[in-house]
């Protein structure tokens, strides 16, 4: 009986928790920048401590969903051709494109023609310089 009623108690407390979380940003969508920035800022001060428990992390999973939900709907990101991402990644890594052609084993001639947008990346290319920039394939990936 000890056990059951010790569990009881243990619910009621995560509850509790859950409770003034809701209490201080109700989980309702998001409808203008202000929510927008309170809610970044009580998903920060979540994520700054160490004892979250179970109904913590799924009140911040669901916030977090709702940021997601109004910043895709009003701050889309829109997607880079082959160009520009392999641009930003050879600025970001303050390397030449001699360097990246070297290092992943494409010509340098068609790196060239990549960053001037005369070509688009394959396969092999798309894996080459994932591997060599540590990025995720997908980054390459226009949605």
């Amino acid at each position: 009986m000890a056990r059951k009623s010790d569990q009881i108690a243990h619910r009621e407390a995560v509850s509790d928790s859950y409770l003034n979380l809701v209490r201080a940003f109700p989980l309702r969508p998001i409808h203008s920048d202000a929510e927008l920035e309170h809610a970044i800022s009580m998903i920060n001060s979540l994520l700054d401590r160490d004892d979250l428990g179970p109904d913590d992390q799924d009140y911040l999973d669901v916030l977090g969903d709702l940021v997601e939900k109004y910043e895709s709907e009003h701050y889309p990101i829109l997607p880079v051709s082959d160009a520009e991402m392999l641009s930003h990644l050879i600025e970001a890594r303050g390397v030449t494109p001699a360097i990246v052609a070297e290092a992943t084993g494409i010509a340098e001639s068609t790196t060239l023609e990549i960053l001037a947008g005369q070509r688009g990346l394959d396969r092999n290319q798309v894996g080459a310089l994932s591997r060599y920039f540590q990025v995720n394939p997908a980054v390459f990936l226009a949605v």
